[in-house]
């Protein structure tokens, strides 16, 4: 038997989230499936975590045990062959045999776009947040520095995942605003064209929140977002988050963003092979 690690991009939109569920389509399923019609085995691929109905990934760490001998380039080529349009994968290396997906990832990076323009871009909608109103970004990536560190991210953490605890580092939180094509700011959700002045020489309506930590609780990355809009909308003021992290309540926090602008970015790992 070997271990395989694959890394995957896939469109979350048409998707009940990556884990199997009876009577929905997911990631995992489609994968398993393309794995089964492939190497002829019937087994269970482990994520580095299980994004939601509607989230994307772009770099999505997916390991499995497997009898095949076929080579890590052939095995990637035959899974983008039978793989739908809204999935790919980027790369297949082999592992050690005790790599696991999770308890072997060391950091994650995850990244939400918003989209604070006036009018709502159609093209967009299935990957960025619509804010109808203009947010102050600035304000945002200051509140946003509270956060930074080591801290009991409970008031961040929707409830119904089961965790050991609520305490998580913060490596970074960086927030930029810019347009459509921007180097880590639209390519997610960029289709090289404009409408109604939005394309690449209109208005910087993009903001994109991104945040890497040793690990995420559920939705947590959601609930910052939403956290840190209240501040840019202007309805809460700068120190509100440093009160919302030290709450440990989730009833103080802002609301859950919606699930279309959210993306893992990548998953870092100290060892792999």
């Amino acid at each position: 038997m070997r271990s395989v690690k694959l890394t995957l991009a896939y469109d979350g939109t048409a998707y009940a989230g990556w884990q199997v569920q009876q009577g929905e389509t997911t990631v995992q399923e489609v994968l398993e499936r393309a794995i089964e019609k492939i190497t002829g085995e019937s087994l269970r691929v482990i994520a580095s975590g299980r994004t939601d109905a509607g989230v994307h990934a772009l770099g999505q760490v997916v390991g499995f045990r497997t009898e095949t001998h076929l080579g890590t380039d052939v095995l990637r080529r035959a899974l983008n062959a039978e793989l739908p349009p809204d999935v790919a994968v980027l790369e297949a290396a082999d592992a050690h045999g005790s790599f696991h997906p999770i308890r072997d990832a060391a950091r994650k990076r995850y990244r939400y776009v918003i989209d604070d323009g006036p009018v709502r871009d159609v093209f967009r909608r299935r990957y960025c947040w619509h804010h109808p109103g203009r947010l102050d970004h600035a304000a945002m990536a200051r509140a946003a520095r509270a956060l930074l560190g080591e801290h009991d991210f409970r008031s961040f953490e929707t409830a119904g995942a089961a965790r050991k605890d609520s305490i998580r580092t913060v490596y970074e939180i960086r927030i930029r605003r810019g347009r459509g094509g921007d180097p880590g700011v639209g390519e997610p959700c960029e289709f090289g064209r404009s409408q109604a002045g939005q394309g690449r020489g209109g208005p910087p309506n993009l903001i994109a929140i991104e945040v890497e930590a040793d690990g995420f609780l559920y939705n947590m990355v959601r609930a910052i977002v939403g956290t840190l809009v209240e501040v840019g909308r202007g309805a809460r003021e700068e120190a509100w988050v440093a009160e919302v992290l030290a709450a440990r309540d989730r009833r103080a926090a802002g609301p859950t963003a919606p699930p279309q602008g959210l993306f893992l970015v990548r998953v870092d790992y100290e060892e792999i092979c």
